[in-house]
């Protein structure tokens, strides 16, 4: 005699989905994604706005002193090769390895601001530069400073409203590389490493008052540097400015003869090549000259396509800072990008008699392969953080639907226990 057993289904029970069906599994996206494609397109913009503007302003400079018409032009572009290189590297490798480097970095820039005052490499008055001028390592110092402050204040990120905690060590790092700088002499680069010292402050979360406190700081040092004569030029250059507010004419010659340049470019310029100030005694037209024979040569729009340009490159930097899911490269992208920005735009403030003379280069414009380097460096370390931080939200959404797919797959039907019916029927 044998009992009928009943089989009975789930009724919650979904028939297995064909594979057609199924969500397909999402494939690795390419190596190069997360690239902030928009940042990247304005730094190429302003290099070849930069190669372009560098021979013009260049060529009847280097004819003058003797040397081929390209020279500077062939030197500036062989710069602008190595540079680039630099930054696809700084792209594909993590940030986050900077870490280890930080402190190797900057001990190299130390070391290099010594070994300019042992070699004396003399050049118009200073001693800035190693290598027959190749390099300068005051504009090392500024990408270092940068990347140093950055990890330095994310180690202590809970500490930064702590001003006793802090401004010791940060005063001690500062007053290395600013008193190094001070001896070639630098006062423009003096006070970048200043200014970028306070802007990463508050960057990295520090209030107003840790803010006054580091520039109140700044200018009671500047005003005694000033005073104090060390810096012989900058005292001149102080009150040849303040003159200048109330009569242009009382200017420094650099000055007037930058904003004769503008007047003659108008609104569109006298076309590439055919700026005339530059032959008539505008110093070093191709480098801390170089926005006034923008201002000449392309006009007022073109100065302001410029500018507008290093606008959307500041925005697109904190736009980075912003999306970074990494503190460590929201600090770095800001504070590289916001150092890129407030370079350029004290250079041009200075050729339009808004700020005392400093010689600050244009990054991207200005002719210098320290300069090129860096900012080509420092454009590679913030595209970096935007790749990394694309790398981390797609993983983050693959293992997202991962959970997703599993929590399916267990909703799939099973067969339940067999169930005696309540009249079973028998058989012999």
């Amino acid at each position: 005699m044998g009992v009928r057993t009943y089989v009975r289904t789930s009724r919650n029970q979904s028939p297995p989905q064909p594979e057609a069906t199924r969500s397909p599994v999402r494939t690795q996206r390419p190596p190069w994604f997360g690239l902030d494609i928009p940042l990247l397109l304005v730094a190429i913009l302003l290099a070849i706005f930069g190669i372009v503007m560098v021979y013009s302003a260049s060529a009847d400079y280097s004819f003058g002193h003797g040397r081929a018409v390209s020279s500077i032009f062939s030197r500036q572009l062989l710069w602008l090769v190595l540079g680039s290189g630099g930054m696809v590297f700084l792209i594909f490798m993590d940030f986050r390895w900077l870490r280890k480097l930080a402190i190797p970095l900057m001990l190299a820039t130390l070391f290099l601001l010594i070994l300019v005052q042992i070699v004396q490499d003399e050049r118009l008055g200073a001693v800035r530069s190693l290598f027959n001028g190749s390099v300068q390592p005051s504009e090392l110092a500024k990408l270092a400073l940068i990347i140093y402050l950055s990890i330095w204040l994310y180690n202590r990120s809970d500490q930064i409203r702590q001003i006793r905690l802090w401004i010791i060590p940060m005063g001690v790092i500062l007053g290395l590389l600013g008193g190094l700088i001070m001896m070639q002499p630098d006062l423009s680069a003096v006070i970048t490493i200043a200014i970028l010292g306070s802007i990463m402050i508050f960057l990295a979360g520090g209030g107003i008052r840790q803010l006054l406190v580091v520039l109140a700081v700044g200018v009671l040092v500047g005003y005694l540097i000033i005073i104090s004569g060390v810096f012989s030029t900058g005292t001149q250059r102080w009150i040849e400015f303040v003159r200048g507010l109330g009569n242009p004419y009382e200017y420094s010659l650099h000055v007037r003869l930058a904003l004769q340049a503008f007047i003659r470019g108008e609104w569109f310029g006298v076309g590439i090549g055919m700026s005339m100030l530059k032959l008539l005694g505008l110093p070093f037209p191709h480098t801390d000259s170089i926005f006034a024979v923008v201002g000449e040569e392309l006009g007022v729009v073109g100065a302001s396509a410029l500018i507008g340009m290093f606008l959307f490159l500041l925005w697109r930097g904190l736009r980075i800072a912003r999306n970074s899911t990494d503190k460590l490269g929201a600090l770095l992208a800001s504070g590289i990008s916001v150092w890129l920005v407030t370079e350029a735009f004290i250079n041009m403030l200075v050729m339009v008699g808004l700020m005392p003379f400093a010689g600050n280069a244009l990054p991207f414009i200005s002719a210098g392969g320290s300069s090129l380097t860096m900012t080509l460096a420092g454009i590679g370390i913030m595209l970096n953080v935007s790749r990394q931080t694309a790398k981390q939200k797609s993983a983050e959404e693959r293992s997202s639907h991962a959970v997703v797919d599993m929590r399916r797959r267990d909703r799939r039907g099973r067969i339940s226990r067999p169930v005696r019916p309540s009249d079973p029927a028998v058989e012999d």
